[in-house]
């Protein structure tokens, strides 16, 4: 499978045009039907790690929830010569494959609440979002970034099965207030260094990312993201903004009702304003709270999403000299944002095993 897609994945380098790849399949599938011990043996063996088959090789990855989960009437196995699982084994299989990829940064999950051909433009909606694609008003569907505040952080064993990341932010010096700029590494396996009190950076397994938001245009605010390598990112890291402190945080992970969540979990060394402070985010179409399941094992205080003290920017914003109090507007906050997306290499999209 690796071949064949490195093969396409080298074919799209070498085109002129823009070139978008879609893999049907993608390499954490194989962990869904292997038990756990032989994964981790055939990972140790090529020296793979789950940062690279997950993260770094795929900029988006969608999962298409089976019928078997939420539109059984419409599951069978009579048409389909290499499906044979029944509908308790398929659901397993589902939940298994999805797992496996929690913790990208870019994974949505398109479940069957709607009709098929919903669902299937459903699917088109969320690529073409991710490469800033406008396909008007047929695929608009009004998803956004909705944030809540947790009161504390339960047991993990609570927890459904997660994904931790250790999530570093810095802002960057931009030439005007009207424009944003940030780094941010992302890393799995990192070591907790005992003696020091906190996390070797030298360890683990790192993705590295570049965004800048453009001033506002016609009520939008355009997004680059930039996929980067470590070199570059520490190249950027000398142009840091003194004027915001350094975000460290660890990021959790999860699906919740084929619902995917991000709790963030603000670490030292962090400001006061940020100390035990827990952050849950996720994209919906549910606009009012009573519409969208929460995590039942999470004590939820309030919403937060149009408070502009929550927005990372004014986070990690240094207090003016005069004493004085300044909240800028982060586009964290605005729920119509363009979505630029600009990629190092061809972009490449992963579908899951979804239904038909």
């Amino acid at each position: 499978m690796m071949q064949i897609e490195n093969t396409y994945f080298d074919l799209a380098s070498s085109c002129d045009s823009n070139c978008l790849v879609i893999c049907d399949r993608g390499t954490m599938d194989g962990s869904a039907y292997l038990a756990p011990e032989q994964w981790e043996k055939m990972k140790c063996k090529n020296k793979w790690n789950n940062v690279e088959l997950r993260d770094n090789r795929y900029n988006q990855v969608i999962h298409m929830v089976s019928a078997a989960n939420g539109a059984e009437l419409f599951y069978c196995t009579d048409t389909h010569t290499t499906r044979y699982e029944g509908l308790e084994h398929a659901r397993d299989l589902d939940r298994a494959t999805a797992q496996a990829w929690v913790g990208h940064p870019y994974f949505d999950v398109i479940d069957n609440s709607t009709d098929f051909d919903r669902k299937v433009m459903r699917m088109v909606a969320a690529v073409c979002n991710r490469l800033d694609i406008d396909a008007g008003d047929r695929l608009a569907l009004d998803s956004h970034k909705r944030k809540f505040l947790v009161h504390s952080l339960p047991p993990d064993s609570v927890f459904p099965e997660f994904q931790d990341f250790i999530v570093v932010h810095d802002y960057l010096v931009t030439p005007n207030r009207q424009m944003q700029a940030r780094i941010r590494r992302r890393g799995q396996n990192v070591r907790w260094d005992q003696t020091n009190c906190c996390w070797d950076m030298e360890t683990g397994n790192w993705t590295y990312t570049h965004t800048i938001r453009r001033p506002e245009i016609n009520n939008e605010r355009p997004e680059l993201k930039m996929q980067i390598s470590a070199r570059e990112y520490k190249l950027l890291l000398a142009q840091r903004d003194k004027d915001h402190h350094t975000v460290y945080k660890k990021r959790r992970c999860f699906l919740w009702n084929n619902q995917y969540f991000q709790l963030d979990i603000y670490d030292e060394p962090c400001v006061p304003r940020c100390e035990g402070l827990l952050l849950l985010e996720t994209y919906t179409t549910h606009l009012k709270k009573d519409d969208l399941q929460l995590p039942t094992f999470l004590e939820i205080e309030r919403e937060v999403t149009h408070e502009r003290q929550y927005s990372m920017y004014n986070l990690t914003k240094l207090p003016p000299t005069d004493g004085s109090s300044q909240l800028l507007v982060d586009s964290d906050t605005e729920h119509k944002e363009a979505m630029l997306s600009i990629f190092s290499t061809p972009p490449k999209t992963h579908l899951t095993n979804g239904t038909c």
